[in-house]
């Protein structure tokens, strides 16, 4: 049987020097040259020669040292799915370290049995065409492994399929991503409460339900164990303790005022509105005693869009126990509890009003904000149908949770309760039947305009959506449906003629009203629109009756023909 010799590819320029070598050698090794354009053959070894000689280091690193510098995962997987190469960093990710080669692309996964299922049943389309899949390893790590097949030469001369592997750990951008879903499903159970439930509880109960949430999201989401809320009082600016979770008694019974100094980090977080972290309270001057042994803290205001609720305070009791990261996190959850915090505040203030006047207030506190969240979220889920199912079905439920909690608003019904530092608006209470429960589409570029729309028709029992753009109006009665809308003629991107025409083309049987400041039409839109059937003009400032009848016309079938 014949003995397989080393076989040597000389790359480079051939000298004398190297022709008598490689005639030396030859006895011992086959000498294999390369033509240009020439397939790379399986080799043994390389002699550089000529001018590759000065490369000849640089190479050497590529080959022996790059793959393995590198902090992502890479291996390359064969047609019966074993691991043929992989570099260290694969092996760290996938299995703490542990050579895979000739494993399964399955088996290198140091996965439980459901999650290596998940990636059994993601790998045909992965490999199939470039994709990706997230998995969690036994170590509560995280990993995205990115594939793309291709066709590459073996050793025997031939070629084969093989799919490339890359693996990175996602640990820190999925938890983040994680800590945010859950931020945000606490937004939505904060003072999730059914008709029924309410009615069976007082105030006083409803605020302990509300600050034990607040309690257990803040530990279980954000892990915060020390914290402490403080509502402002804008009368007297005095910060007012809510909810607070170890802190020391001295803290608790401190008198504090929204002021910039001599009020520890809560009074200047309330006077300047700017979130505050202090990576250790010992170097700060500003700090007053909180926690027992806290040597950390964190202080975000509780903002409502400009107006100031309170202070959300966390502390640690180790020197640099939060990063900007948990700040971030703090102000998110932090616009979370204002929100909630706003609703507790307005249900306070219901001490000698009826159930109708708790409603209008907090529809008009949440109309702006609320209208903006339906806005962007329609926006952005016309980008992403068709293309990201997921992302579509979070969109799809976001508008429908805030839709939800707009009707609920409708429905509260109160007792009176304690004091509070809500004012109170006068009651509109519905006088036009035929205006409850329509649903009514607003369009201006003023934000004015669009509140004084929510304040005249949300008290008739109507359901506004307001936007500040003609495009804005088409994405909106693309998903929905409305019984009249309101447009000015002179909107940011678009004529008013031309918003009508887009909203007949998307459906021609919603009612169209318009609204203008101007004396002049230029565009005429006024004058063309009347000719394809629009309902009324409303020339501003008008009258709220004025608004109600035209509206209420507007959506009044004619009676039949005799």
């Amino acid at each position: 049987m014949a003995i397989s010799r080393p076989r040597l590819l000389v790359s480079g320029d051939v000298d004398n020097v190297t022709s008598d070598l490689c005639r030396n050698l030859s006895d011992f090794v086959d000498i294999i040259r390369t033509e240009k354009d020439q397939d790379l053959p399986s080799v043994d070894g390389v002699l550089f020669t000529g001018s590759l000689m000065e490369h000849s280091a640089d190479l050497q690193v590529c080959a022996h040292g790059f793959l393995d510098s590198i902090a992502d995962g890479l291996a390359l997987v064969d047609e019966h799915q074993r691991v043929v190469w992989h570099n260290q960093a694969f092996a760290e990710i996938a299995h703490d370290g542990q050579p895979l080669t000739g494993l399964t692309y399955f088996e290198s996964f140091d996965a439980d049995r459901d999650n290596i299922t998940l990636l059994r049943q993601k790998w045909p389309d992965v490999a199939r065409s470039k994709g990706c899949v997230t998995i969690q390893l036994s170590n509560r790590r995280y990993v995205e492994a990115l594939a793309s097949r291709s066709l590459l030469p073996t050793p025997e001369g031939t070629s084969a399929t093989f799919t490339s592997v890359c693996l990175r750990d996602i640990t820190q951008q999925e938890l983040a991503r994680r800590k945010s879903a859950a931020i945000h499903d606490a937004g939505m159970r904060l003072s999730d409460l059914r008709p029924d439930e309410v009615a069976m509880m007082s105030n006083e109960d409803r605020i302990e339900i509300l600050k034990e949430n607040i309690l257990t999201f803040s530990q279980q989401i954000l892990g915060f164990d020390t914290i402490e809320i403080r509502l402002l009082d804008p009368a007297t600016q005095q910060m007012i303790p809510l909810l607070q979770e170890g802190m020391h008694d001295e803290a608790t019974c401190r008198m504090l005022y929204a002021r910039e100094d001599g009020n520890g980090l809560t009074g200047y977080v309330a006077a300047t509105g700017r979130s505050y972290l202090c990576p250790d309270t010992q170097s700060e001057p500003r700090y007053l005693r909180g926690a027992e042994y806290a040597r950390s803290s964190l202080t975000v205001p509780l903002r409502l869009d400009d107006v100031i609720l309170g202070t959300f305070n966390v502390e640690g009791p180790g020197a640099d126990t939060f990063d900007e990261a948990d700040l971030e996190f703090l102000e998110h959850f932090g616009a979370v509890v204002a929100m909630a915090l706003n609703q507790l505040q307005l249900m306070m203030a219901e001490k000698a009003t009826t159930a109708e006047q708790h409603a209008v207030r907090l529809q008009q506190q949440v109309a702006g904000p609320t209208d903006d969240i339906l806005t962007d979220a329609t926006s952005i889920l016309e980008k992403y149908i068709g293309h990201d199912p997921n992302v579509s079905e979070t969109l799809q439920q976001i508008l429908i949770n805030v839709r939800q909690i707009r009707s609920c608003i409708g429905e509260v019904t109160e007792d009176p309760v304690a004091d509070t530092f809500v004012p109170q608006p006068r009651l509109h209470r519905p006088q036009r039947p035929a205006l409850v429960r329509k649903r009514v589409l607003v369009v201006d570029s003023d934000r004015a305009v669009r509140a004084e729309a929510h304040k005249l028709l949300d008290p008739q029992g109507c359901v506004v959506e307001a936007v500040p753009t003609g495009a804005a109006a088409c994405r909106m009665i693309r998903s929905q449906t409305y019984d009249v809308v309101l447009t000015d003629i002179q909107l940011s991107d678009m004529t008013g003629f031309e918003c009508f025409s887009s909203l007949r083309d998307i459906d021609a049987h919603t009612p169209i009203i318009f609204m203008t400041g101007f004396g002049y039409d230029a565009s005429h839109s006024i004058v063309k629109a009347r000719q394809l059937g629009l309902k009324a003009v409303l020339y501003k400032p008008f009258r709220g009756e004025q608004l109600l009848t035209e509206v209420e016309k507007a959506m009044t079938k004619p009676p039949p023909l005799e």
